[in-house]
């Protein structure tokens, strides 16, 4: 009964954390250990008992304050410097400012919104095509959950208790390798659909646009950076991050107002409580799957169909490919780790790192897929681009991005090699 309860309340768009708790309160109930309801908000604040997950919101108020001090402006207009003049110029500057704010943001949403606002419009003017301008737009926001920062990494490294410093270096070789395969789908699709030629910065100008980015190139650097060289925990970085994107854009560009700042904690902590919401109920409906047994169950039926780790993490792949088309991405690695992780590494001797970027990856396509689609109705709204249009542009990368995920199912040492 607990499951049809359950699918009953996401069929008829109970918000997920709500659906969470609501059954983790109908199984304690029709399970008759009413005991359990002593502890239930007890059980709920545990789960938020874990110092990783102050990255969310600091992670948040880096890209609001970004936004506000005119930062996003600047890292594309570095970008120029780099890609501008090679045909198809802005679509590559599309694509390396996504990389830029994916180093910095963390939230595929977030990164959309901000950049579905600002490059389709500039493209449209120099004569692309408005539906390949808003997909390119909407395909860059997928760089965002792998390239670390990722929300969905701190989340996912709470949840299986694994160093959510590690989980951002196994995601910088899957990132580089999804930048590349977009990269190479605007090549293609420019070779028939002959863009129009970018123009060269002179040195003048390719000096003063990097000049300008320097300070706001100072985020990305303390945030990996201070990862890489052991410095500071993700959680501090992302709070030393969030003070340096303030004073730069007070002192530096002269963009950001003092008075501002109330707002922008409001919207920060509006965002993260829900997330937060979502994974204290996570921990509670963590009763259900215990009591239930999910995982053994569920492993007892994988491994009767394949032995092969490359072949169950296949059978993944499609899983959550449809999982992501109907739930939020953060909400289903709230939902599906707990089940399908210990299956991974105890059935199929997988790397919970290798398991943790195929399935945020993957799971994220579902905010370009409809019916759900968040990110595609948000790049809409932003860009003035029917969903439809954009689809019908979009798939080649949609494409690419299969092609990655096979990737990292079949070479483990792709998310792997740097740990």
């Amino acid at each position: 009964m607990t499951p049809l309860i359950f699918a009953f309340k996401l069929l008829i768009a109970v918000p997920v954390a709500l659906v969470l708790a609501l059954t983790a309160i109908w199984y304690i109930w029709e399970s008759g250990n009413t005991v359990l309801y002593d502890s239930f908000a007890q059980k709920m604040f545990s789960g938020l008992e874990n110092y990783g997950l102050l990255a969310i919101p600091l992670f948040m108020l880096t890209g609001e304050m970004m936004n506000e001090g005119g930062m996003t402006r600047r890292l594309i207009n570095a970008a120029r410097v780099f890609v501008g003049g090679f045909r198809g110029g802005l679509a590559y500057i599309n694509l390396l400012a996504n990389m830029f704010m994916a180093a910095i943001i963390g939230s595929a949403t977030a990164q959309i919104a901000v950049m579905a606002r600002a490059m389709p419009p500039e493209m449209e003017k120099e004569g692309y095509d408005k539906g390949f301008a808003a997909a390119t737009t909407a395909a860059g926001g997928l760089l965002a959950p792998v390239i670390p920062p990722s929300m969905m990494f701190v989340i996912y490294g709470v949840l299986a208790q694994i160093p959510i410093a590690d989980m951002f270096l196994a995601g910088i070789l899957p990132g580089l390798l999804l930048a590349a395969s977009f990269a190479a789908v605007i090549f293609v699709v420019g070779l028939s659909a002959d863009f129009p030629k970018g123009d060269w910065f002179d040195k003048k100008e390719a000096f003063s646009a990097l000049f300008q980015c320097l300070p706001a190139a100072l985020i990305p650097f303390a945030i990996i950076g201070g990862i890489l060289f052991g410095i500071a925990t993700p959680t501090e970085s992302a709070a030393i991050a969030s003070l340096i994107a303030f004073l730069i854009g007070w002192l530096v560009y002269r963009e950001m107002k003092p008075s501002a700042i109330f707002e922008m904690f409001k919207r920060t902590a509006m965002n993260a409580s829900m997330i937060i919401f979502m994974i204290a109920a996570a921990n509670v409906f963590g009763w259900v799957i215990i009591y239930e047994a999910l995982p053994q169950k569920l492993a007892v039926l994988i491994t009767s169909i394949t032995s092969n780790p490359f072949l169950f993490l296949l059978i993944v792949n499609v899983i959550l490919l449809f999982i992501g088309m109907l739930i939020d991405g953060i909400a289903a690695v709230i939902l599906i780790s707990p089940i399908l992780l210990p299956i991974a590494m105890n059935n199929y001797d997988i790397s919970p790192y290798q398991f943790g970027v195929v399935m945020c990856l993957n799971l994220v396509l579902g905010l370009l897929t409809p019916p759900v689609g968040v990110g595609l109705y948000i790049t809409s709204s932003a860009s003035g681009v029917t969903p439809g249009r954009i689809l019908k542009s979009l798939w080649p990368f949609l494409l690419a991005v299969a092609c990655v995920l096979v990737l990292l199912s079949r070479f483990p040492a792709i998310s792997t090699a740097l740990l």
